[in-house]
């Protein structure tokens, strides 16, 4: 359990019942935020696998303190929006509780309520409005509603968070997806890539823009990272193209950047390829910046959070 995470639990839980963290803090009107008149959608995103809470990692690698550095990590990036993955119960409520400028929406994988961890997304509730009726968690599996379910291989549940938000300073809706990929199985993340585009195809809004956060398991010239690119590959059984694919945000500036590592493994290096890490944004954005957050000490994750900064023209 995290650091807050009892504290915090006791003070909401009449609120949570069967909807894991999707409660707001405040039926409060949100604060006034500046109008942007040219119409254009700018944000700065960030994706966070957190490594689970997990009692055997004790000192500096303990939740207990990686809480502290997470937080004030956090605050100094200032995202619009950020995915976390690996995220328990108790660490989703201890980011929740720290960071009061942020609304989360996201369930547990094991049981889509608190149990197992969350792929979620918070974003700053001030500047964006949540659609009440275009968000939700699937499985990735071959029967992505069934909570818990797992068909491709894949030794435990992955899940998939989306939702529509409102830009306050525009007006403008976009779509939000964070995922976490299995770490194994090559054919579980090329279902996976297919199913989550599918998913992306069928959103209501089809003229609104797209981010997809996430920490994949997978370099960019992965199968599953290719097809999400719109490359034409060889995925699952037969070769094709996603003819909607997204733009890799940090491919598209430091394509030649070779120490590009995001999975460190506590050795807080990026030397290496081994960028499992991504922020893909709809095609036509403009990428203005694309960076991995290293260095911290203590470390805040066993991954570095990667970050970037897209415009979305009127």
């Amino acid at each position: 359990m995290g650091f807050f995470g009892w504290l915090w639990i006791w003070a909401v839980i009449g609120f949570l019942g069967n909807a894991g963290c999707q409660r707001g803090r405040s039926l409060g009107v949100a604060k006034a935020v500046p109008v942007r008149e040219d119409g254009v959608l700018e944000l700065q995103l960030m994706s966070f696998n957190v490594r689970y809470e997990n009692s055997a990692e004790l000192g500096d690698r303990s939740w207990h303190q990686r809480v502290i550095g997470s937080v004030g990590m956090i605050q100094k990036e200032r995202p619009n929006i950020f995915g976390v993955q690996e995220a328990m119960h108790g660490q989703v409520a201890d980011l929740w509780a720290s960071l009061t400028e942020y609304e989360f929406y996201g369930v547990g994988r094991d049981d889509g309520k608190i149990n197992g961890e969350y792929s979620g997304i918070f974003y700053q509730q001030d500047r964006f409005q949540s659609s009440l009726t275009e968000k939700g968690v699937f499985w990735l599996s071959d029967t992505p509603e069934i909570p818990g379910s797992r068909t491709w291989g894949n030794e435990i549940p992955r899940i998939a968070t989306w939702m529509r938000l409102v830009d306050r300073m525009t007006g403008r809706g976009f779509y939000v997806f964070n995922t976490h990929l299995d770490h194994k199985n090559q054919a579980s993340r090329e279902k996976a890539a297919l199913l989550i585009a599918q998913r992306i195809d069928g959103r209501k809004h089809q003229n609104e823009p797209v981010i997809l956060l996430g920490d994949f398991n997978a370099t960019e010239s992965n199968a599953a990272m290719a097809y999400l690119t719109g490359k034409k590959v060889s995925i699952a059984g037969k070769t094709t193209a996603w003819p909607n694919g997204l733009t890799d945000s940090y491919q598209s500036l430091h394509a030649k950047e070779k120490n590009r590592r995001t999975l460190h493994f506590w050795g807080n290096s990026r030397e290496g390829l081994l960028k499992v890490d991504h922020i893909l944004a709809s095609k036509g954005a403009e990428i203005v910046s694309s960076e991995i957050v290293s260095g911290d000490k203590p470390m805040v994750s066993d991954h570095f959070p990667v970050t970037a900064r897209v415009r979305f023209s009127r």
